[in-house]
């Protein structure tokens, strides 16, 4: 951004305070007036929650804790592969 308007700057930042307050007032009174929506999305959430959960346990194994005997030796092993320049 160019520095010789400050006015410019301070401008655009209340702006986008203004439309950042609009934006929230929108959404929070939206969720306000609910009354069936609220009990959806607590459902929605309790799902997103176990499905990550289930995910989590079942498809992402801890393979560093498998595969390296303490931490030191995990270390390295994840330094290694982040400095390995051969890789794509």
């Amino acid at each position: 951004m160019n520095n010789d308007h400050p006015n410019r700057n301070a401008s655009f930042l209340a702006k986008t305070a203004r439309l950042c307050r609009s934006v929230w007032g929108f959404y929070a009174d939206g969720f306000r007036s609910m009354t069936v929506g609220r009990s959806l999305w607590v459902l929605i959430l309790i799902k997103v929650a176990v499905l990550f959960l289930v995910f989590k346990l079942l498809f992402f194994p801890d393979i560093l804790k498998r595969d390296y005997p303490d931490d030191e030796s995990r270390a390295q092993a994840v330094r290694e592969a982040l400095t390995d320049g051969n890789r794509h």
